[in-house]
């Protein structure tokens, strides 16, 4: 689950020249019809900038920016988008133009996630919903591919786990599949993000590319992402202990980097990047 969800900027650009080459990637096939799109370049230093976009170091290659942000000059850039959640300030606007796309529990009350005060989450239980839904938040990703992103990363496939077992994975596969489909279309290509264990059926079901793994070291879900993505994984980690023991057992291979729990920008108090 991304740290800094309820601390996204809303407007960011940052306009970089004369930056290094873009390290290149092997273009995905693509179906007939559907622009071709490349996954990001396996085991490159990248950033993870969702708490306030800022100029990368040269030696970053991949940044990953919120979608209300733009891409960085030169480098692979992805689009972060809560694909099965609301952010905090999108509540409301949510509430007032498709409340009806919104979780509601047994006694009418919408379905918050625990962890994250006025995340509510989007209900994926039927192929009606998940299609209305792919309205609001496709049309997020063609706004990515307009901006000139690489790729998207949609957070929360995990939340039929937070849903009081009102939604399962089949629902939020059965999404993803959609988003993913949407992805390709515009040339972008889509990672996994979160439920670990998920990923070969994921990837299998949602044509996922590559993955975002949070803090996989704490939880021992590495292995999943790694059998199913290859080195196409982009490992965060929080703490300094996890960061690393992840860098020790498999550094050479993926790319790993740690970041403070709130994503802040460089120069915030707090900001904290390393990579392996």
């Amino acid at each position: 689950m991304t740290a800094v969800r309820r601390l996204v900027l809303l407007t960011t650009a940052v306009v970089l020249l004369h930056q290094p080459p873009l390290l290149a990637a092997a273009p995905a096939s693509a179906p007939n019809g559907v622009r071709g799109y490349s996954a990001p370049p396996a085991n490159a230093r990248f950033d993870y900038q969702l708490g306030g976009a800022y100029r990368p170091a040269r030696s970053v290659r991949v940044v990953d920016r919120d979608r209300t942000s733009h891409p960085a000059a030169g480098r692979y850039n992805l689009c972060y988008v809560n694909g099965f959640q609301t952010q905090d300030y999108q509540a409301e606007w949510w509430q007032t133009h498709h409340p009806d796309l919104l979780l509601h529990d047994e006694s009418g009350e919408l379905v918050e996630d625990p962890n994250w005060p006025g995340e509510y989450l989007l209900d994926t239980s039927t192929a009606a919903k998940r299609h209305a839904l792919l309205a609001v938040i496709g049309h997020w990703i063609d706004i990515c591919a307009t901006k000139g992103f690489d790729g998207t990363e949609p957070d929360n496939l995990d939340s039929n786990t937070r849903s009081q077992h009102l939604l399962t994975a089949a629902d939020n596969l059965a999404f993803a599949a959609l988003l993913a489909a949407r992805a390709h279309r515009d040339g972008l290509a889509i990672g996994q993000k979160n439920d670990a264990e998920l990923s070969a059926r994921a990837r299998r079901t949602a044509h996922f590319d590559f993955a975002i793994a949070e803090s996989c070291q704490v939880y021992r879900e590495c292995g999943y992402y790694r059998k199913t993505y290859g080195d196409e994984v982009f490992e965060v980690e929080y703490g300094a202990g996890s960061f690393h023991a992840a860098c020790h057992a498999r550094g050479k291979r993926i790319s790993i980097i740690r970041r403070d729990r709130n994503l802040v920008a460089r120069g915030k108090p707090g900001y904290t990047y390393r990579s392996c």
